[in-house]
Formats: structure tokens, sequence, C-alpha cells
């Protein structure tokens, strides 16, 4: 484990693309600076090219998926095979956090989990509250809750402003997946 001093906990939330994207950024820096990265994705579970590029950065950085390759759709009441694997993402989380396996731990997409009735927010909560002194905790997301907000340090709210999938656009590889 590497300085970096207290350890901050970091929200990316709101509408507008770029929260994941952020948080893959302080990854890419943070490996940059010899910081061990752990990343683990909430109901993820298809192919992304950052899937690919993680191996390129001799294991500073792991990427872990927990969910359908379809990623997952919102029901009500939510599935149950996709509230378990939240659940899994959660132990995981969990585990490398008391094990102190990396300086930086990445929540990916645990705040949607959460307003996809995946997980509670007192789940995530008591979560944000085990974080360890000297660790940097990153969660993203869609609808992050007052309450996340307070118990966070940082929170960026990416907002659309303008965006040409209204256009018709798909995703292109390397840019949106």
């Amino acid at each position: 484990m590497s300085d970096i001093g207290k350890g901050y906990v970091q929200i990316y939330t709101g509408d507008g693309k770029g929260k994941t994207t952020a948080a893959l950024g302080l990854a890419l820096r943070a490996a940059g600076c010899g910081l061990k990265v752990c990343i683990v994705q909430f109901m993820k579970g298809r192919h992304y090219s950052e899937l690919d590029a993680v191996p390129m950065l001799q294991g500073l950085v792991t990427i872990e998926q927990y969910g359908h390759p379809t990623f997952c759709r919102f029901t009500d009441p939510p599935d149950p095979r996709e509230v378990e694997r939240a659940h899994e993402a959660l132990d995981r989380l969990e585990s490398l956090m008391d094990s102190r396996a990396c300086d930086v731990l990445v929540a990916d997409e645990i705040v949607t989990a959460m307003k996809f009735s995946l997980l509670t927010e007192d789940e995530i909560l008591a979560f944000i509250g085990r974080k360890p002194q000297g660790m940097e905790l990153i969660l993203t997301g869609r609808g992050a809750t007052p309450a996340l907000i307070k118990a966070a340090d940082l929170v960026t709210e990416m907002r659309e402003v303008k965006h040409y999938y209204r256009q018709g656009l798909q995703a292109r590889c390397g840019i949106e997946s």
C-alpha cells in the first residue's frame, strides 16, 4: 500500500455521460503513480473496451464484473438474480477493503444498483463507513441520494447538455463502450 494520506470518498453521479470514464481516468492516473486499483462493476457483464486495456497496466489495475451480459434492466420488483449479483459484488468490495488489497477501490455503478433496488442506501452507507484510512473509495452511478452525498468527501455530478445519441448514433468501441 502506498501513502495517499487519509484517503477520501468520491462519488461520480448524474444523468450525463462520463461517470465510469472519470473513475477509469482516476484509475489510470493512480496506476501511473504505482498505486494498486481494484474496480468492481455492478450490473455490468458485457464486454467493454476497458476490459482489454486493464491487462496492459501490468497488474496495477484489476476489474471484475458482477452483472448479466445485457446489463441490468429496471423491474419492479427487481429480478432476484440481479439482487444476488449485486450482493456478490458488495461482498467482493468488502473483502478487497478488509484485506487492503488496493490503494484505490472503485465501486462502479453501485449507486445505480441502489436506484434499481438491488442494494439499499443503508448497505452502501455501511460500506462507506468501513473504509480504512489510506484507501481512496470511488462510487459511481446515477441517483446519488442526499445521504450518500453527505457521506462523501467529493461529489461530481455529470449533467448532459448535448449528446449525439439523441440523433441516433450507436455506441462506438473505445469511445462509449
